[in-house]
């Protein structure tokens, strides 16, 4: 089973989108000892090559988390913000937040509590209170920061923030180490990309040197097993997900196929992925240089884009699993 230890380490570090260095190097003390050769490219992405020979294949899970930057600081000393990725207003008031310097800060909503509050809040509406002993001189505007909340197991479940997706470079990393000594039919390049919460940045530059013959996504997606769910299409507990299609990237029929092929031969659940909002790695990956077949194995999700995000550890288990098959094997046309 996943390593709940290596997950807790990587969902608790800091690491908005263009701040990733801190789980970067948590991320490398992990695999240096697996891959053939480490190196980080310019847009900050941790590239980890294993083998060599055979189709080359590129294996993307993102490193960073949602965050914000502070715009402005009242004479008061509470701070607005900008968000770095995708914050949702409904979940915000009361939330706490980490800067880069540590400083812990709470959110909060001009004029709560209010009972007769009506429509709904934006962004503009919240501050951050940073107001304890110092925090005049240790917070600027400029200052960049994440939600923080630590991790909480329930049986099977993991509760989290950042497990968008901290998960997926679980997975990537608990597949290197099944495969370490294994003798590869292809070369395959694990990549940890950055900035991909605001605009799919770090997996583009990184594909563009690499060149695969084939990428794979390891993200999370939203599941429509709670109630009025809504633009999902897969189950908490149920397996690993297959890409069909999300808002930005239609999966190769070829490459979902081949997906299901390897994860009905090992005996892997599965369930099909079609997300309407929302997408991966995978979207840039596709349209880089002249254009890369590209799928997404998806790790089913409750709470996505909020400091308690929740995986069934049987599903990540089922990830690893159908990973393995996918990459290990030689590569059929795509």
């Amino acid at each position: 089973m996943p390593d709940k230890a290596l997950i807790r380490t990587l969902v608790e570090a800091w690491g908005p989108s263009g701040y990733e260095y801190q789980v970067r190097a948590l991320i490398q003390k992990e695999v240096q000892n697996l891959a053939d050769e480490i190196r980080t490219d310019a847009g900050g992405n941790l590239i980890c090559r294993m083998g060599s020979g055979g189709k080359k294949i590129m294996i993307a899970a993102h490193m960073d988390e949602i965050g914000f930057i502070i715009h402005h600081i009242d004479p008061q000393g509470f701070a607005r913000f900008s968000m770095i990725g995708g914050l949702f207003s409904s979940t915000l008031n009361g939330g706490r937040v980490k800067l880069e310097n540590g400083m812990i800060g709470v959110i909060g909503l001009d004029g709560e509590p209010n009972p007769y509050r009506t429509g709904t809040a934006t962004l503009g509406d919240f501050f951050l209170d940073f107001t304890g002993a110092g925090a005049s001189e240790r917070v600027q505007v400029g200052d960049v920061g994440a939600m923080w909340r630590s991790m909480d197991v329930q049986g099977s479940r993991v509760i989290a923030k950042s497990l968008d997706d901290r998960i997926g470079c679980v997975v990537a990393i608990e597949a290197m180490r099944r495969l370490k000594g294994v003798a590869l039919s292809n070369t395959l390049y694990f990549v940890f990309t950055t900035q991909e919460e605001v605009g799919i940045r770090g997996a583009r530059v990184s594909a563009f040197g690499i060149a695969p013959d084939m990428a794979i996504a390891l993200d999370v997606t939203p599941t429509d097993d709670i109630p009025k769910a809504r633009n999902a299409s897969v189950k908490i507990g149920k397996g690993a997900a297959i890409k069909a299609m999300d808002a930005g990237h239609i999966v190769p029929p070829a490459v979902r196929d081949l997906m299901i092929k390897r994860a009905e031969s090992a005996g892997i659940p599965y369930q099909i992925d079609v997300m309407t909002i929302g997408t991966t790695d995978a979207a840039a990956i596709q349209m880089t240089g002249s254009g890369i077949p590209s799928g997404a194995i998806s790790i089913p999700s409750r709470y996505v884009h909020t400091t308690s995000e929740m995986v069934d550890l049987d599903d990540v288990e089922a990830c690893v699993k159908l990973l393995i098959e996918v990459v290990e094997k030689p590569l059929e046309a795509v």
